[in-house]
């Protein structure tokens, strides 16, 4: 014990003057002082080299025991915060003046609005002028995810364009024939030249979303040239496009394409509103989609397949309307026709399409051609029963069977309908997944953050084809979301204001993922045959053969 204590308490006569010389109370008190402050930093500082080198090399270990990381992470010294990002530039709507009067003698089903913007007597020139240039293309802008499956098709329709050698100004020149207005883009600016009126509001609003989008991403968007055409069937035949016309080939932008055409496919109109039968934009009616779904729960919906809209624009929709249920027959189907001018006149009560998702089974067919319905369809949970469609838009072409939707034979439609609606009812959890996966799909890879940053990708792709530089068009005119809101009047102000950027995006836009190798295309195209020939052969199965030849889908 008397070692013990004299390796801890240090003989004061080390530290006398003279050896020999007795210490004194206070020499003995002041040198204890001075050595336990000495101990009590060795130790100290001992004590803290040991755990930094612990944290660092047995990190995992350390990760497992939160109790110890709590008792480390005391003992560190805080981080200096970082400065807080600069604030956003925020964009407001200021109309100086009221709109220009109306033309009693325009038909109802042209817009106006967009004739006053571009007319000599709107002071678009003006009011776009006092806005600021874009701020330049910055260095670097981190993106904020990896873009959907669907981004690959950019690839794809651009495609002809890359193997042609590029786009020259006498390709875009040609595909002037059929468009509905020529977009140019310099600096971040638009300047719009109106070839011939669209029906209703569709060049008005498509014009209106690409404003948002140079909105959305200032300064990132290139200089480019392009055509659009929004009647709704494609034009640009490949046959015709074959060997040395390939050089003649027309960019000519549009809202859906299909196997025999090489239209360039684009968002359509209906993503920002569409007024003339009060569909909100998308991003309010998706999240009202959103909630409807919750209001009746799939067990607990009508067992039967519900289709609501206008049979007269086509031939397979008139077809449709004979799978009601009738005295005679019970094809599990409940088919409602969609009276538009008298659904105006009542103040559209009864075409809310969050209030529609009451069926586990909902019926999406084309009308003259693709038809913006089918993602409000998709949207509902409910297993979405397709009628086997010859278009598509920009992202159903990653949409599987019997995954996100059940197919449904066009040639036979009611017996193949009844099919569906059956086997559903006979595996109702498995129906239930289709439905779930195809509206999951649209809440979150069709949202307009994606929307955006689709058209940000496609334009950007295509300018990089263009082999001429850009200029402004004598007759075209700029214009920007100031002129086209401000001579918006009713339905279209109003879902102008909804639908506007209102601050640019603080992160870049999502990855674009690679083109697809021709594996991985003949891959999906496989996917997608085997589970149509899966269901075609339940239907043969169930059903009785009425001749030796079998129906296959088309």
């Amino acid at each position: 014990m008397a070692s013990a204590a004299a390796a801890v308490i240090p003989d004061g006569r080390r530290w006398s003057k003279a050896a020999g010389s007795p210490s004194s109370p206070v020499t003995t008190a002041i040198f204890l002082f001075f050595f336990v402050v000495v101990v009590g930093v060795l130790v100290s500082a001992r004590w803290i080299t040991t755990t930094t080198h612990l944290a660092m090399t047995n990190l995992d270990q350390w990760r497992s025991k939160p109790a110890i990381l709590t008792a480390t992470q005391t003992t560190s010294i805080p981080a200096i915060p970082s400065a807080p990002p600069p604030p956003r530039a925020t964009y407001s709507l200021s109309c100086p003046a009221p709109p220009l009067p109306r033309d009693p003698d325009i038909p109802s089903n042209i817009s106006q609005t967009l004739d006053l913007v571009l007319s000599p007597n709107a002071s678009s020139a003006t009011t776009c002028a006092a806005i600021p240039d874009p701020p330049p293309l910055p260095a670097t802008a981190n993106a904020s995810s990896t873009c959907p499956a669907y981004f690959r098709f950019i690839h794809e329709d651009l495609h002809p364009w890359r193997a042609a050698g590029g786009i020259t100004r006498a390709m875009v020149d040609r595909a002037r024939a059929t468009a509905n207005f020529r977009l140019v883009v310099i600096r971040g600016r638009a300047y719009i030249e109106r070839i011939a009126p669209a029906f209703q509001t569709r060049d008005l609003f498509t014009i209106w979303g690409i404003l948002q989008l140079l909105r959305r991403y200032p300064g990132r968007v290139p200089d480019l040239d392009l055509m659009f055409d929004c009647v709704d069937w494609p034009v640009v035949h490949a046959d015709q496009y074959e060997g040395e016309n390939a050089t003649m080939l027309p960019p000519l932008f549009r809202y859906c394409g299909d196997n025999e055409t090489l239209d360039i496919v684009f968002p359509d109109w209906s993503f920002w509103g569409w007024p003339e039968i009060n569909i909100k934009p998308w991003g309010a009616l998706q999240k009202e989609l959103g909630r409807g779904n919750k209001r009746v729960k799939w067990m607990n919906r009508e067992p039967y397949a519900y289709w609501k809209g206008n049979p007269d624009v086509a031939v397979t929709r008139q077809e449709l309307v004979k799978c009601n249920v009738s005295s005679e027959h019970e094809w599990n189907a409940r088919i409602y026709k969609q009276d538009w001018l008298k659904e105006i006149k009542a103040g559209y009560k009864q075409s809310d399409l969050a209030s529609q998702c009451t069926h586990r089974y909902k019926i999406y067919i084309e009308g003259s051609a693709w038809s913006v319905s089918e993602k409000y369809i998709l949207a509902c949970d409910s297993m979405t029963l397709v009628v086997i469609p010859k278009y598509y838009d920009f992202y159903s072409r990653v949409l599987m069977p019997m995954e996100h939707y059940w197919p449904v034979r066009d040639d036979n439609k009611c017996v193949s309908i009844k099919y569906a609606v059956d086997w559903g009812n006979s595996h109702k959890q498995k129906a239930q997944r289709i439905g779930k996966q195809a509206s999951n799909f649209i809440q979150k890879e069709l949202s307009m953050e994606y929307v955006y940053d689709y058209m940000f990708h496609l334009l950007n792709e295509y300018a990089k084809l263009l082999r001429f530089k850009p200029t402004k068009p004598p007759e075209a005119v700029e214009v920007c979301s100031e002129s086209l809101a401000c001579q918006a009047i009713g339905n279209e102000k109003k879902f102008m204001e909804n639908s506007m950027v209102r601050s640019a995006s603080d992160a870049g836009p999502c990855d674009l993922p690679p083109p697809f190798s021709p594996e991985e295309f003949k891959a999906l195209q496989r996917r997608r045959e085997k589970s149509m020939k899966q269901i075609e052969t339940w239907e043969q199965k169930a059903s009785k053969p009425v001749d030796s030849k079998p129906k296959r889908f088309r």
